[in-house]
């Protein structure tokens, strides 16, 4: 079902255009978008980009979800990291869409420029993303049909590999219900926040590590971290989310503000610098939700993007609700899934895990230590292997990344990126899509 906002535009007549880039040429040749009333009140917005590869109709649909939570896929996904254009509406060398069709969706409901009536609409944790989810992914596959034989991906980052990894459990028991029809072949799980206290607990060994911690410092950093523990292990999870935040405050002023997202980068003047007076949702919100909400973006999105689309109620503003969207997952934050990792991998589900060197936030130490506890029988010969080198092809003897794959299973490790890969490492990104989509 459409969701308001669409008017007198019919699934079938949905705009199919030509974008033109500033200099004239063509961009990607055709894309679609719409609303899917997921739930009464509660209406998610979805952007297609069909591939611009000669044999597009060959080649894998990839669905791309964004953090946060309440981070919007097609906004900062698509214009910051792997769409067609870039911000300033340029054609982007690295864009997925020259591998892949691309589908992004503003999710969970109120993030971007998907929205509730109410906030009670809002959802409260995974299993409700996913639930919202596979009713888009049902109407979705419905009405593209060309979509429903061609390999399907579900690619992440952060908070939404968390999500991915819900999302993609609960999709192949629709498959297998039969209640929805699509070739669901892998989830890719980007600097994904799959296990909360592992990321915790190693943030000061990395920090310290790579010298931007004393040893006062990385004591004080480790007695916060414990806290953490603590509550995680007694199931104070909205507890444990108001220690996290105070956990990277300790971090912030023990490391002169260090970036979050990659360890290499300045933070700007914004920097949260004090806690003092501030809830810890606020402040989190401040850390890890504002810089997908750059000004430049949300200028984009509500200017031009807007205009384009015009599907977008106008009592809707793009990223209106994702402080709301945020909080209202406060208790859903500190919560692990690797237990949904591990069904994927049982149930023969292609998983891939992929991290940058310089993220902190969800730094590579505690990704590997919650892939080297998972209970999935093949984790220790996986464990036992060697990784291979990918070495770079505009660079010759250059290592962009080491991965390894062992029957169902990869992780690629991606060197001189952060959090937000494709960002940092566009052509490694877009020839790490192309590996796990089989496609070299």
């Amino acid at each position: 079902m459409e969701g308001p906002g669409i008017g007198s535009v019919s699934v079938a007549a949905l705009l199919l255009v030509l974008v033109a880039g500033s200099d004239g040429m063509a961009g990607p040749a055709k894309e679609s978008w719409g609303y899917v009333d997921v739930r009464q009140g509660a209406h998610m917005f979805w952007w297609l980009y069909y591939s611009e590869a000669a044999n597009s109709s060959e080649v894998p649909l990839v669905m791309w979800l964004q953090g946060g939570p309440g981070g919007s896929s097609c906004g900062f996904g698509n214009f910051e990291e792997i769409g067609p254009l870039d911000r300033n509406l340029k054609p982007r060398e690295t864009t997925w869409v020259k591998a892949a069709s691309v589908l992004f969706v503003d999710n969970p409901v109120g993030t971007g420029f998907s929205y509730t009536d109410t906030e009670d609409s809002l959802t409260k944790d995974v299993a409700m993303v996913a639930a919202d989810m596979m009713v888009l992914l049902k109407h979705f596959f419905s009405n593209k049909t060309e979509f429903q034989t061609v390999p399907f991906y579900i690619f992440s980052e952060s908070y939404g590999g968390k999500m991915a990894a819900a999302i993609s459990l609960e999709l192949i028991k629709a498959i297998g219900a039969r209640q929805i029809k699509c070739k669901f072949a892998g989830v890719a799980l980007g600097d994904s926040w799959i296990s909360p206290l592992d990321s915790v607990l190693t943030w000061g060994p990395y920090l310290y590590s790579t010298s931007l911690l004393d040893d006062s410092g990385l004591a004080e950093v480790t007695a916060a971290a414990e806290q953490v523990r603590t509550a995680v292990a007694t199931g104070q999870y909205v507890k444990a989310t108001e220690l996290w935040s105070y956990l990277e405050g300790v971090i912030e002023q023990n490391t002169d503000g260090v970036n979050f997202y990659n360890i290499l980068d300045q933070n700007g003047d914004d920097t949260v610098k004090s806690t003092k007076g501030q809830g810890f949702l606020s402040l989190l919100m401040q850390r890890h939700i504002q810089p997908l909400h750059g000004e430049s973006l949300d200028q984009l999105m509500n200017g031009e993007i807007r205009e384009k689309l015009k599907i977008i109620p106008e009592n809707v503003t793009w990223g209106g609700q994702a402080q709301a969207v945020f909080s209202s997952m406060a208790g859903d934050f500190m919560k692990p899934v690797v237990d949904i990792v591990d069904k994927l991998l049982d149930a023969g589900v292609n998983v891939t895990v992929y991290n940058g060197q310089l993220d902190l936030i969800v730094d590579t130490i505690g990704q590997q230590n919650w892939v080297r506890n998972l209970t999935w029988p093949g984790i220790r010969d996986f464990t036992k292997m060697k990784w291979t080198a990918l070495d770079d092809p505009e660079s010759q003897g250059q290592t962009v990344a080491f991965y390894k794959t062992y029957k169902n299973f990869a992780f690629y490790w991606i060197l001189k990126a952060g959090h937000m890969i494709p960002s940092d490492q566009g052509q490694t990104a877009l020839r790490m899509l192309r590996m796990v989509t089989q496609q070299e």
